[in-house]
C-alpha cells in the first residue's frame, strides 16, 4: 500500500492571504507566484478579480517547494494563543465553509508526521523518544481510518473539541469532548486534533530519521489499532480512558504508576490518597526540572507554563464567582465550596459539585471543569482546594495541582525522560500502553 494522503485544515476566515516563493500551478490552468489574496463575497471565493467554487494550487515535480499562510492561529484558547506566519509542503486548497474560506493542505501522512512531532514538541528531543512520538500520532491517526473501496479515509477524533457529548440529569453537568469528524478536510492543525506547523518549526534529521525509521507503524491491541492519547504531564499516575471521555474501557490506557523504580500507586480515587499524593511530590519519570529534558519537549511558547507536575492557582471570592459565571453561564452567586465528588485514576476529578449562594451543581467531566475553573483551560483536574475566610463566605480558594493536561496514555514530559535514560521507542510504548504491540501497516 502507498502512504496515504490526507488533507488539514489549517485556518479559515473572510480573507486568507498566501504567497509562493515558486511557481505553482493552480486549478484554473496558470501558474502563480509571489503574495496572493483570497477574499468571501457572495459565497463565492474571490481571487484576482475572478469568482470559484475552490481553488487549488500544486507545486511543481521534484523541486523544494512550500507555501505560506498569514495570521496562523496556534493554541486556539489556551494561554498562549498567538497568530504566525507558517509554511508548508505539498498542495494548498481554499474551499467555502459557511460564509467564510478555509485553507487546507493536502500531505502524506509520513509528512504529516515530520511536522507533528516537530510541533508537538522540539525537533532536538532524543531519536527515541521522537520515534515513540511518531509511532503514537500515527496511530491516533490511523486509528480514525476506515477501509472504504480498498482506500484509506479519516474520520478524525480529537483531545480538545468544540462539539460535545451531554448529560444533565439530577443537578449534573456531564460534558466530554470527543470524537467528531471534520466535514471537508481529514484533521485540523491545533491541540483539537494535533499541532500541526508545516515546516514553520524546524524538523531535523534526528526528527525525519524518527518518522522514517517508524514509517507505518503502529500499535495493535489484539486486533485493532490503538486510539493512542498523549498529554504533557501525567503528574505521575496515568488517567484511563472513561474517566475523560466515553464510559469505555481500553485495557492499553490503565492505572499506571509513571515509574519503574516505584511500581505501587495508591488508590486515588479515594479524597484521601488523592490528597496526600497532590500535595507531595512522589517519583515519577515526569517529575523533573531538567531544562535539558524540558527544552527537549517544550517548545519556547510551552516553556511559559514553568510548573507543571505540581502547580497552584489563587482566586479571591470575587474572581472565582465571576470566572465559573462567566465560564458556565451559570450565576451562582457566591461561591461556598468546591467538593470533590468523582476522581480518576490519576487522583483526576471527574465530577466537581460547585456550591454557590444561588445554585449548587455537579460539573464533569476533567476538561469541563478545566475550562470551568480557568480563563482557558485549568493545567488538570488533579487538584486539592483550600478556602481562606475573612467573614462567613470564603474570600480566596486556593487550588494546589498535579500535572499538564488529562494524562492518559503517553506522558511527553515523563517519555522524554525515559528517552534520556536509555530506554528504548519500543520499551517507552509498552511503559504507557501496557499490553500493545507494534505493526507496520504500510511501506
Amino acid at each position: 500500500m502507498q502512504v496515504p494522503l490526507i488533507t488539514v485544515g489549517i485556518l479559515s476566515g473572510k480573507e486568507i492571504e498566501f504567497s509562493f516563493p515558486i511557481k505553482f500551478s493552480s486549478s484554473v490552468g496558470t501558474e502563480i507566484s509571489g503574495t496572493q489574496k483570497a477574499i468571501y463575497q457572495n459565497g463565492k471565493i474571490q481571487w484576482q478579480e475572478k469568482e470559484y467554487d475552490e481553488l487549488s494550487f500544486i507545486p511543481p515535480q521534484n523541486a523544494p517547494a512550500f507555501f505560506e499562510l498569514k495570521d496562523v492561529t496556534i493554541g486556539i484558547n489556551f494561554h498562549w494563543e498567538r497568530k504566525e506566519v507558517q509554511k508548508f509542503k505539498g498542495e494548498l486548497k481554499i474551499i467555502i465553509e459557511g460564509e467564510q474560506l478555509t485553507a487546507i493542505n493536502v500531505i502524506s501522512i509520513e509528512e504529516y508526521l515530520i511536522s507533528v512531532i516537530s510541533s508537538e514538541m522540539s525537533a532536538t528531543a532524543s531519536l527515541e523518544l521522537l520515534k515513540a512520538h511518531a509511532v503514537i500520532s500515527r496511530s491516533w491517526l490511523v486509528n480514525k481510518l476506515r477501509v472504504e473501496n480498498g482506500e484509506l479515509r479519516v474520520g478524525c477524533a480529537v483531545r480538545l473539541q468544540s462539539n460535545s457529548q451531554l448529560s444533565i440529569l439530577n443537578s449534573q453537568l456531564i460534558k466530554w469532548y470527543d470524537h467528531e469528524a471534520h466535514k471537508n478536510f481529514d484533521v485540523c492543525a491545533d491541540d483539537h486534533c494535533q499541532r500541526y506547523q508545516g515546516i514553520t518549526r524546524a524538523s531535523t534529521l534526528q526528527a525525519i530519521e524518527a518518522v522514517s525509521a517508524t514509517r507505518g507503524e503502529v500499535l495493535m491491541y489484539k486486533g485493532a489499532i490503538c486510539d493512542a492519547r498523549f498529554s504533557k504531564c501525567c503528574g505521575g499516575a496515568f488517567e484511563e480512558f472513561q474517566n475523560c471521555w466515553e464510559n469505555v474501557k481500553h485495557p492499553y490506557l490503565i492505572r499506571q504508576r509513571d515509574s519503574k523504580t516505584e511500581k505501587q500507586l495508591p488508590d486515588l480515587t479515594i479524597e484521601a490518597e488523592a490528597d496526600k499524593w497532590i500535595r507531595t511530590s512522589p517519583v515519577a519519570f515526569c517529575n523533573t526540572q531538567d531544562k535539558k529534558i524540558l527544552s527537549q519537549v517544550l517548545n519556547n511558547y510551552d516553556q511559559e507554563t514553568a510548573d507543571f507536575y505540581r502547580w497552584k492557582v489563587s482566586y479571591s471570592q470575587q474572581e472565582l464567582s465571576e470566572l465559573i459565571h462567566q465560564r458556565s453561564g451559570i450565576d451562582f452567586g457566591q461561591i461556598i465550596d468546591l467538593i470533590p465528588v468523582e476522581r480518576g485514576t490519576s487522583g483526576r476529578l471527574v465530577r466537581l459539585k460547585i456550591v454557590g449562594t444561588l445554585r449548587t451543581l455537579i460539573i464533569g467531566k476533567e476538561l469541563e471543569i478545566r475550562r470551568t475553573l480557568s480563563t482557558s483551560h485549568l493545567y488538570s483536574s488533579a487538584f486539592v482546594v483550600d478556602k481562606e475566610y475573612g467573614d462567613e463566605l470564603p474570600s480566596r480558594f486556593i487550588l494546589t495541582g498535579a500535572g499538564w493536561g488529562h494524562g492518559v496514555g503517553l506522558c511527553q514530559i515523563g517519555a522524554a525522560v525515559m528517552g534520556e535514560q536509555g530506554y528504548k521507542y519500543e520499551e517507552i510504548l509498552s511503559h504507557y500502553y501496557p499490553g500493545s504491540t507494534l505493526d507496520k501497516q504500510y511501506n
